[in-house]
């Protein structure tokens, strides 16, 4: 049975469309953050992968996605994929029920697509310059319905696994950045390293461009995770801000210690880092702890991401080191600070008595990074056997942009 009618709260309503609109502009924000990151020559590829994102995944999410995500479920595990079957029976009137705030079921479909299109292409930084276009767009199908959907229902939906056991999450540190950043880790093992390494970024204010998008979307992205407007929308807004801050001077402090200069892209970086780990406990500790997460943020992905180098692995643009552990670290810290006092509807973490609850987090995030790098492996593996997954050597020297798109980003004067 669809849920039942009640009255719109215009203000919650226009919030969450407001907020919908922010999480979307992270996509392209992604996008020049990634396209800044890469040579002049594959600009295009990294940045097509966000953009198609926006328009398939919208299509999947129309006919089956949501359904999937939030439908009546299947062992806590999955949504029954026909009964949102391209969003039959939602009409003006029908209403999200999922709390009392008061808005249309179409806001809460919207707001979420917004979620299932920048997951996956957070992925793409990991394996850049070396995927065909034609296995990244059977990748991006299959990692959705196989791993993004899951883990919106089990932990996102009333009647998913880890919901019911109490496990929280906030606005993503699981569902998005956890599950994104070992999918990443599984990808560049699979694929292997790139034929040319460079780790010289062609165009830095791009970067610079991305970061701001991203740290602007993020407001939406965390604080309308909260589905209203309240004090815990407005705490979780300014922990987002707060983490962010903390973790980019915590990574230029560190490096500018080890490389005796402060480095620009690092502080970009390193905003990254903190708002990818604050988005699991953002609407549940406090002000104070979100500083605590900023600092851990800054300090132990800068190390993440050094240990990577050593190990030589070709995680192009740390998407591991930052989303990935960002989004562990957060997760656990979530289960030492959370606190009933800064959210009633949370739960109170380690520091507070709640040794379970911080249990639960931990199985929770370990679950996930192993689900998803499992099943990014065997999609790769499975897709390679379809199409080649990585592209020959012309892409690789004359540049995706023109082998595979026959495009450039720039006309060389």
């Amino acid at each position: 049975m669809l849920p039942a009618t009640m009255p719109i709260n215009v203000g919650n309503t226009a919030f969450m469309l407001l907020c919908a609109s922010l999480v979307m502009l992270m996509t392209p924000g992604l996008a020049f953050f990634y396209g800044g990151l890469v040579e002049r020559k594959n600009v295009l590829a990294i940045m097509m992968q966000s953009f198609i994102s926006l328009a398939w995944t919208t299509v999947l999410w129309f006919a089956f996605g949501y359904s999937m995500c939030f439908g009546p479920s299947w062992h806590g595990i999955i949504g029954d994929p026909t009964y949102y079957a391209f969003l039959r029976g939602i009409t003006l009137q029908t209403m999200y029920t999922g709390n009392d705030a008061g808005i249309p079921l179409v806001v809460h479909v919207a707001y979420q697509m917004m979620f299932a299109i920048i997951t996956p292409a957070l992925i793409t930084g990991a394996f850049t310059n070396r995927v065909t276009f034609k296995a990244y767009f059977l990748f991006l199908t299959g990692w959705l319905v196989l791993v993004y959907f899951p883990f919106v229902h089990m932990v996102w939906s009333p009647d998913g696994l880890f919901a019911k056991w109490g496990v929280l999450d906030y606005a993503g540190g699981i569902v998005v950045h956890n599950t994104a950043g070992f999918a990443a880790l599984a990808s560049v093992l699979y694929v292997g390293r790139r034929q040319t390494l460079t780790h010289k970024p062609h165009n830095v204010p791009l970067i610079a461009l991305g970061t701001g998008l991203l740290w602007f979307g993020w407001y939406g992205f965390n604080a309308g995770s909260e589905l209203r407007v309240d004090a815990i929308t407005a705490s979780s807004f300014l922990n987002t801000d707060v983490a962010a801050s903390f973790a980019a001077i915590t990574w230029l402090l560190i490096e500018w210690a080890n490389a005796r200069q402060p480095k620009f892209i690092g502080l970009l970086t390193g905003s990254v880092a903190g708002l990818a780990t604050i988005t699991p406990a953002a609407g549940y500790v406090s002000l104070s702890t979100a500083a605590i997460i900023g600092i851990s943020a800054g300090v132990i992905c800068y190390y993440a991401v050094a240990l990577k180098n050593r190990l030589g692995l070709d995680d192009a643009l740390d998407v591991w080191g930052v989303h990935g552990v960002g989004g562990l670290v957060g997760t656990v810290l979530l289960g030492v600070f959370a606190s009933k006092a800064w959210n009633p509807n949370g739960a109170d973490g380690l520091l507070l008595g709640g040794g379970a609850f911080f249990v639960k987090q931990c199985v929770a995030v370990c679950v996930s990074g192993v689900w998803a790098f499992v099943f990014t492996w065997g999609m790769l593996w499975l897709i390679n056997r379809v199409t080649p997954v990585k592209v020959g050597e012309a892409a690789a020297q004359h540049g995706l942009d023109t082998e595979l798109h026959g495009e450039v980003a720039y006309l060389d004067a």
